[in-house]
């Protein structure tokens, strides 16, 4: 049975980039998709933390971006939306708060490096945790607190209960 989870990783980070996309060129566009799949990597961690987790959602599916899209008046691209059917609702919601919050992102990378299916080699997630002026330039709509509040919101409690916070998001 499948256990990596990255068809859910790559169908999320498209729907993000896809619903707050970069407005730069080429370069500014890789560095806005870098960041959103830093942070739907580490949410889908923190969502599945084992390879049981994985294998589940794999064998279920994810849901799809329904919601989302109504959410925040995405429509379906002109390459057609299977695609759409392997995006996480609460994966994306969990990016959008890691995404506007880099302390929340920094305990999200430390909490989803204890994941089971974490890769031994640490990864780095700085342009997630520690995003240079380049990268808020090239992901100013994805990184935008207000922009983003609807889909956070929507599984924000969500996220600070994995993580032990004591507070509500409301991003």
């Amino acid at each position: 049975m499948r256990t990596d989870l990255s068809s859910l990783i790559a169908a999320t980070t498209r729907w993000l980039t896809g619903a707050y996309p970069s407005g730069g060129g080429a370069l500014a566009a890789a560095l806005c998709e870098a960041q959103a799949r830093q942070a739907v990597t580490v949410a889908a961690w923190l969502r599945y933390p084992t390879p049981m987790d994985a294998a589940l959602v794999t064998l279920t599916g994810p849901g799809g971006s329904e919601r989302l899209d109504r959410v925040t008046g995405a429509g379906p691209d002109a390459d057609g939306s299977g695609w759409r059917t392997w995006v996480d609702e609460v994966v994306a919601s969990w990016a959008a708060c890691l995404l506007t919050d880099p302390a929340l992102a920094a305990r999200g990378v430390a909490a989803a490096a204890r994941a089971e299916h974490a890769p031994v080699t640490p990864l780095d997630f700085r342009r997630l945790t520690d995003p240079g002026p380049r990268d808020h330039r090239a992901a100013a709509l994805l990184r935008h607190p207000d922009l983003l509040a609807s889909v956070a919101a929507l599984h924000g409690p969500g996220l600070a209960d994995r993580l032990g916070s004591e507070e509500a998001l409301t991003a």
